[in-house]
């Protein structure tokens, strides 16, 4: 028996073919319509349904760079189930390189959105109502902000066996422990919805980051291939770090840092990770780590004030501080 075909956006995708989806979000005050673009890949035969999105923040670019690898390697004909990529949510944020929407609200705390509510709501709804409530299953693609780095890692309920699985299967450095309490994002709504989901952040805003996107394309590589949608015969995971906390070691003084470690470093409490020296070289603060475990994130940007946020140090399983 054929399998059913996909509609979605006002489209129909037939079984063993993909199809390129603009779906309306709203106009711009010249009259000219703003649409999400969808890439829809609807397989031979039937299995699991997924999404992979990126740019829900219009500034983290790495993300749809791996979506489009992905795309690229993906023959319907071959698939089982369905992919449903989109690579850029926030499409205003994008064009003018602003992670946030020209409301000025967070698109990532703005789901489930409503149909009637602000812009952000609006395209919260659109986003559950065409992709998420299509799917089983979810990839969302962030990196850091603010002139921050992160270290490729998952973020997701490793409490959650299957989701637990997949993070696994994914294959990032680092798997961290999150249950996305924090109101209005992707992975909570979608969560709520039955959608299971896993956050990928790897990478800073604004440019392309090589070995973040390369392990981005070969964890969601890996992923549908452990799902059955499509064969991957890449390298396996390597060793996958399991944290369950974290924290951000923050500026004491103001001033500019000079930071002496980067992201994957391990370290020890009360290790020195730089330092904080005045306009002048006069050294103002030494940069200390509160705990053991390994750096997932940073600041690139040296000027610094008094509670900045400078080094993001997540703890091992069995490395706590005791």
């Amino acid at each position: 028996m054929a399998r059913s075909p996909l509609e979605i956006g006002g489209s129909t995708v037939k079984a063993g073919s993909r199809a390129h989806v603009e779906i309306p979000v709203s106009r711009l005050i010249t009259g000219a319509e703003m649409s999400i673009p969808v890439v829809a890949v609807h397989g031979k035969t039937d299995g699991p349904s997924i999404w992979i999105s990126a740019a829900i923040h219009g500034d983290e670019i790495n993300g749809v760079e791996i979506v489009n690898q992905v795309l690229a390697q993906l023959d319907p004909k071959t698939m089982s189930g369905t992919v449903i990529a989109v690579p850029v949510v926030n499409l205003y944020g994008f064009i003018t390189g602003d992670r946030y929407l020209p409301d000025r609200r967070d698109l990532n705390r703005s789901f489930p959105g409503s149909k009637k509510g602000s812009l952000a709501g609006r395209l919260a709804h659109l986003f559950m109502s065409e992709i998420v409530e299509r799917c089983d299953f979810g990839m969302d693609l962030h990196t850091a902000s603010d002139h921050r780095t992160n270290l490729p890692q998952i973020r997701s309920d490793l409490d959650a066996p299957r989701i637990r699985e997949l993070a696994e299967v994914f294959g990032a450095p680092v798997m961290l422990h999150s249950k996305s309490k924090t109101t209005g994002t992707l992975r909570r709504a979608a969560t709520r919805s039955g959608a299971g989901v896993l956050l990928y952040e790897a990478g800073e805003p604004w440019r392309f980051n090589g070995d973040a996107i390369s392990m981005g394309v070969a964890g969601v590589r890996r992923v549908l291939d452990h799902l059955e949608i499509a064969t991957y015969e890449g390298d396996p995971p390597g060793p996958v770090v399991e944290c369950r906390s974290s924290t951000w070691i923050r500026a004491a003084k103001s001033g500019i840092a000079h930071l002496t470690v980067q992201a994957g470093d391990t370290v020890e409490a009360k290790q020195s990770l730089g330092t904080i020296d005045d306009a002048f070289g006069k050294r103002r603060s030494t940069i200390r780590a509160s705990r053991n475990g390994i750096i997932i994130g940073q600041l690139l940007y040296p000027m610094v004030n008094q509670g900045d946020a400078l080094v993001h140090i997540a703890t091992p399983v069995g490395s706590e501080t005791t």
